[in-house]
């Protein structure tokens, strides 16, 4: 089931935080919890991707994201990921997240995310690609940052990102079928 009372809990905590730049870090706080386990006794790849959830959804209402999707009725969806797991995280073992806007091109805003050991070994780290969209589809990054007060000019992402990004377009979709 999703966490869904975990991630009210962090809503709580961090939204009168004052409202962080695009690019600044927001730093949350979480726990392995048993529930979090696979048959391995260690953290569940797919569970981990809800628990980086935990940390990039209180970002967004820090940064003002989520008001814009809310006064919009626009939606947030998750268009890729490419994730690292390099570290075990045990249960009741702490983390330490990261989150932080990576910049946005034509389509999809990044967002880079990372879970920290105690002893300050990154566990995982994440790059997720999203989507805003209404009703006539996909809003333009552009757009979006507007919607929250943004009037600099567009933050691109790194090239690691991009390259990841162009190599993604090349990926053949729909996929092949038996």
């Amino acid at each position: 089931m999703y966490p869904f009372i975990r991630l009210g809990l962090q809503v709580l905590r961090y939204r009168r935080d004052p409202l962080p730049e695009f690019t600044d870090t927001h730093v949350s706080h979480h726990i392995c919890w048993p529930w979090d386990l696979d048959v391995f006794g260690e953290l569940n790849n797919g569970r981990a991707l809800s628990i980086y959830d935990l940390g990039r959804i209180p970002y967004g209402v820090r940064v003002g994201l989520m008001d814009v999707l809310r006064r919009k009725r626009w939606a947030l969806a998750v268009a890729g990921a490419s994730v690292r797991y390099r570290r075990r995280i045990r249960a009741f073992e702490r983390i330490r997240m990261t989150s932080r806007g990576a910049g946005w091109d034509e389509r999809f805003i990044y967002v880079e995310q990372a879970m920290w050991k105690r002893d300050g070994e990154c566990a995982g780290h994440v790059l997720i690609r999203s989507a805003i969209t209404g009703k006539q589809g996909i809003i333009a990054p552009d757009e979006v940052a507007a919607e929250m007060g943004y009037d600099g000019p567009r933050i691109d992402p790194p090239a690691w990102v991009s390259a990841w990004s162009a190599a993604e377009a090349e990926r053949p979709w729909p996929p092949m079928q038996d």
